[in-house]
């Protein structure tokens, strides 16, 4: 019998000495693009990559990752396919994993995505749920490790929404042993439902962002409106109007601190200019390793592991 599939559907799919080395790979996969030197472990392969929701980050990052690692990646609209005329999730799996090696959806509900894995052939990558965003946090956290070595034992400061992007962090904090401050307006912060049963020991509330900051040892945000609440944008506007990352809230930090933002931003709402364009911020290193961490997960995915040279 043919085994089943592995999916990276949450962070909290893979251990931590799975993360370990993906984020060993990720770092000689950069490496080697950053020589020019050709590596394509994934020619004759197909990625299928499913928008539901669109993106720019996710959409380059998994296409030309897949392109340097010498496969083809094919892009899927909703309107591309049957989904918009009601076929079945299931379905629409049965026949996508027949015909290609791995598939990444950008989806709404988390059980969209947990239903298409669960009748796919290949691998399934979350490329983004309302729920959890796994392949932002697995760069996030290699940026960190590239910038100042391992998370263990340090503490990260969420200012904001308690999104998909918060709850993969706070998984992530129980998998590596680390902390994570939250702090956000009232009627957005985490869900009882969500945390109960939760270690507390790897993450606190805060109603005052810049005691959530204080000490921290990276600060990180996103959006105040992400991606289907449009229609609460001005709401929270207002709601969200004391809690934008500014030049103060960063010197409550650890002085060696790091600034991260998984983009889009807005400077002036969420995060200052001269904390985003600042020397603390990494942004940039973040948006790139989006591609060169994805193109790990996709090695191990398809060949698995590889041994580290």
């Amino acid at each position: 019998m043919t085994p089943a599939p592995r999916h990276f559907l949450q962070l909290s799919d893979f251990s931590r000495d799975e993360l370990d080395y993906l984020f060993a790979r990720t770092g000689w996969i950069k490496e080697r693009f950053k020589r020019y030197e050709l590596y394509q472990p994934l020619r004759d392969r197909t990625l299928a990559m499913v928008f539901e929701k669109a993106s720019t980050r996710t959409r380059v990052s998994f296409e030309a990752g897949m392109n340097q690692l010498g496969g083809i990646a094919i892009n899927l609209n909703r309107g591309d396919t049957q989904l918009s005329r009601g076929e079945p999730i299931e379905d629409v799996a049965r026949v996508i994993s027949r015909m290609v090696d791995v598939v990444m959806i950008r989806t709404f509900e988390q059980s969209i995505i947990e239903r298409f894995a669960a009748h796919s052939r290949v691998p399934v990558i979350n490329g983004l749920t309302n729920e959890y965003h796994p392949c932002q946090i697995l760069a996030d956290m290699y940026t960190y490790i590239e910038h100042r070595g391992s998370l263990s034992g340090r503490t990260v400061a969420w200012i904001g929404d308690a999104n998909n992007v918060c709850y993969t962090w706070l998984q992530a904090a129980a998998v590596f042993d680390f902390r994570v401050h939250v702090s956000g307006p009232a009627g957005y912060r985490l869900e009882p439902t969500r945390i109960a049963g939760a270690d507390r020991a790897h993450f606190a509330e805060f109603d005052d962002p810049m005691e959530a900051c204080r000490g921290a040892d990276l600060v990180t945000t996103d959006v105040w409106t992400s991606m289907g609440y449009e229609a609460e944008n001005e709401a929270r506007k207002a709601a969200f109007a004391d809690f934008m990352v500014d030049a103060p809230m960063m010197q409550m930090a650890h002085p060696d601190a790091l600034f991260m933002h998984c983009l889009p931003a807005h400077r002036g709402e969420e995060v200052a200019a001269d904390v985003i364009d600042g020397p603390q911020s990494v942004v940039w290193d973040e948006a790139e390793n989006r591609m060169h961490a994805q193109k790990a997960l996709l090695e191990f995915l398809v060949c698995g592991r590889v041994e580290v040279a």
